[in-house]
């Protein structure tokens, strides 16, 4: 009987202390200095608004006042780093070539090319710098936005190069970078911790399996930014196919093209379903939070899903349409 009582009470104890800890804290970890805190992300500069990952959706985006630049980069066969989600130049300009096959050229982008990622009916173009630019040239034209950087490829010299160019514009407290591949992210904290690094998908499922065990609160992480995809946003988007990472707990995951919801089978929607209901909790996002981790959710294009978001205490938002966030977050209250 003792020994009993002696479980339950030290059960009782740990259950106590790390829902304590959970809501506080700061009681056993100090904060992460931000450096910068954004609510409005441009997702490749805002891709649904005008070509993505070009001069001319950056531009737009900062203008209508974006507090942050996503976008992704690759590196050339001169060792030049380009901003260009694909490493084959097919989707974007028609041609199929991969960008490590080629020297930097200014490569324009097909106005108008079949996607509906490039050029929605709305699009507000505010320029005709459409080709692909060099990583430098955002950093030379924005040096105040922060830039959060999709290191596309496992290169270590793509990591390098990039990390030079972060170093040379004194960019470190206004630059994340990373990827949800592990080795990726590792090499790049290694590469040069002073650059802020988001959380890989292995780690989310490792953080996720620490919140559900009572465990998340006593252990500390060197990443400062939580970013991840809003699950259910699949069952309401039946035109785009969306690239999800669809997290499960105690290290379930799925990341592939997923059918079109009206040809998702029924154990699918209960994953996409799941998923959503364990990641999307108000509780992990405020513990995040309080311990100076931003939390941005993605890719969100509409105002219920920006509430949502917003709602459960996210940091940020990624959007493709900015100009529908910002009119958005205008009647927000912060």
């Amino acid at each position: 009987m003792s020994a009993t009582l002696y479980v339950l009470s030290t059960l009782g104890g740990y259950v106590l202390t790390s829902a304590l800890l959970l809501k506080c804290p700061g009681l056993l970890h100090r904060p992460k200095r931000q450096r910068f805190r954004c609510r409005h992300i441009s997702h490749r500069g805002g891709a649904g608004e005008n070509l993505e990952n070009t001069m001319a959706a950056f531009h737009h985006a900062v203008n209508l006042g974006t507090d942050m630049l996503e976008l992704d980069c690759h590196l050339t066969k001169d060792e030049q780093v380009v901003v260009s989600h694909d490493e084959n130049l097919k989707r974007s300009t028609g041609v199929d070539v991969n960008i490590s096959d080629l020297k930097y050229s200014l490569w324009l982008v097909k106005s108008g090319h079949s996607s509906d990622r490039f050029v929605s009916p709305e699009c507000q173009c505010e320029g005709t710098d459409n080709r692909i630019p060099l990583l430098q040239e955002v950093f030379e034209a924005f040096p105040e936005t922060p830039v959060n950087i999709d290191i596309k490829m496992n290169n270590n010299v793509l990591i390098r190069k990039v990390s030079e160019l972060v170093s040379r514009y004194k960019r470190e407290h206004l630059t994340v970078w990373g990827n949800v591949n592990y080795e990726i992210v590792s090499k790049c904290f290694k590469e040069n911790s002073d650059i802020a690094t988001i959380f890989c998908a292995q780690r989310v499922l490792l953080l996720l399996g620490l919140f559900y065990t009572g465990l998340l609160p006593f252990i500390p992480f060197k990443e400062e930014f939580f970013e991840i995809p809003m699950p259910s946003i699949i069952l309401k988007n039946i035109s785009t196919k969306i690239l999800i990472c669809a997290l499960v707990i105690f290290g379930f995951l799925f990341l592939n093209r997923l059918k079109e919801p009206e040809k998702m089978s029924r154990s699918q929607k209960f994953i996409i379903w799941l998923a959503d209901t364990l990641l999307m909790r108000k509780a992990l996002f405020d513990h995040l939070t309080a311990r100076g981790i931003q939390v941005y959710v993605w890719v969100l294009n509409e105002e219920q899903e920006y509430k949502r978001a917003f709602d459960l205490g996210a940091t940020g938002v990624m959007t493709d349409y900015p100009t529908k966030l910002k009119e958005f977050l205008h009647n927000y209250p912060a």
